[in-house]
């Protein structure tokens, strides 16, 4: 089938196989290209398939030489339906893997639930004996109770009072006005419970009592603190209350992972375009205003050269991880520099429909929105007739 871009808000309901597969080749030559991670040898990703997940597992095999584990939701495509992209990144990594001669194996299942956990124990000890490192990555708006078993969705929103800002239709480019009514306790419990701490700490406590995590091992998930334009909505927000406790978990992980001499980390990445970013009003109009600051400065990043800098400058730099005073890593080091927020709130305050192609990168947020699904790839032909049902290689 001739696979096209379908939207529906900030979500694209196709995605296309060889436009995943040229990304994810993309990322591999980037790793390739740098110098060699002296870094761990048997990792575990929970969240594989995008993002700073998929990223971080091709940093760890291409740049390390890791065996790898990924986990990700099953979500294959048919003759008839396209799989999601998370899908066809992964196939293209276990392809990418077996032509290296690297160890992969894939995961499918619901990463909250105690049978995946199983599972994965199951494929370290059959294939890995134990894992040296364990990324956490998944961000999802929902999960079942773990308790009850019953469904808790996570909100985007304040706390204590309405919020007013600006915002952006990326797709139109046009910026209007938009005020969200504040979280209520409810909504504030319930998104701390999704987007918290408490499943990664599930994680490590079942993979520590199976008895797969070696000795020194490091497990590190992601966060993200932002500009001061975001705070309201992002850091002070519900979803600022499912850092902070992600963050706090870090230090009870920590402790114990004293028994294996082993560290948990919270790395605090930069503002990128993801499916979650796109869902938060306000975040893309930011997004746009620091990607154009930063691609003039020489700062920008995607998620691939900011996992090459986790691994190689803090994580496995050969001596201390270096850290903020709260214990996290900050790889978000350079967009918070003041000449670069200086820059982005000067866009801020000038920014309307008429300039905003002139002032702002929107058409870059744009393109990289639509390349999370395998579309505005370079040397793809969209054209072409191609097999949307594509397998992955080692799944197990």
């Amino acid at each position: 089938m001739i696979i096209k871009p379908r939207t529906r808000g900030f979500i694209c309901t196709t995605s296309h196989p060889v436009g995943c597969e040229r990304q994810v080749e993309e990322q591999i030559h980037y790793i390739q290209d740098k110098p060699e991670i002296q870094g761990p040898q048997n990792v575990l990703v929970i969240g594989a398939s995008t993002g700073y997940g998929l990223s971080a597992r091709i940093a760890a095999a291409f740049g390390a030489g890791a065996n790898t584990i990924g986990v990700f939701r099953p979500s294959a495509g048919s003759e008839k339906r396209t799989a999601s992209a998370g899908w066809y990144n992964s196939a293209a990594f276990e392809e990418a893997a077996r032509k290296a001669g690297l160890k992969s194996f894939s995961v499918t299942g619901d990463a909250f639930a105690d049978e995946t956990k199983d599972h994965v124990i199951d494929v370290i000890r059959q294939e890995l004996g134990q894992v040296d490192l364990v990324v956490y990555s998944v961000a999802s708006a929902r999960r079942n109770d773990p308790e009850t078993g019953d469904p808790v969705n996570s909100v985007l929103k304040p706390i204590g009072q309405p919020y007013s800002n600006k915002t952006v239709n990326f797709h139109t480019g046009e910026v209007t006005d938009i005020t969200i009514e504040p979280a209520t306790d409810e909504e504030i419990k319930n998104t701390v419970t999704v987007m918290g701490g408490d499943d990664w700490e599930r994680w490590m406590t079942r993979l520590q009592e199976a008895g797969v995590l070696a000795e020194g091992v490091r497990t590190v998930a992601f966060s993200y603190i932002g500009s001061d334009i975001t705070q309201a909505v992002y850091r002070q927000g519900s979803i600022g209350r499912a850092k902070d406790d992600l963050e706090a978990t870090a230090g009870r992980l920590t402790d114990k992972l004293n028994a294996l001499q082993g560290k948990a980390y919270v790395a605090v990445s930069k503002a990128l375009v993801t499916q979650s970013s796109s869902a938060i009003p306000v975040v893309p109009l930011y997004i746009s205003a620091l990607y154009k600051v930063m691609k003039e400065k020489g700062l920008h990043e995607g998620t691939i050269e900011q996992m090459y800098r986790l691994f190689s400058g803090f994580l496995y730099n050969g001596g201390e991880t270096p850290v903020d005073e709260k214990g996290r890593i900050r790889i978000d080091d350079w967009e918070l520099r003041e000449d670069v927020q200086g820059e982005v709130k000067r866009i801020w305050e000038q920014v309307t429909t008429d300039n905003i192609h002139e002032i702002t990168d929107l058409e870059g947020y744009r393109r990289e929105f639509f390349q999370l699904f395998g579309f505005e790839t370079d040397k793809v032909d969209y054209d072409a007739d191609v097999n949307p049902d594509v397998k992955v290689e080692n799944l197990r």
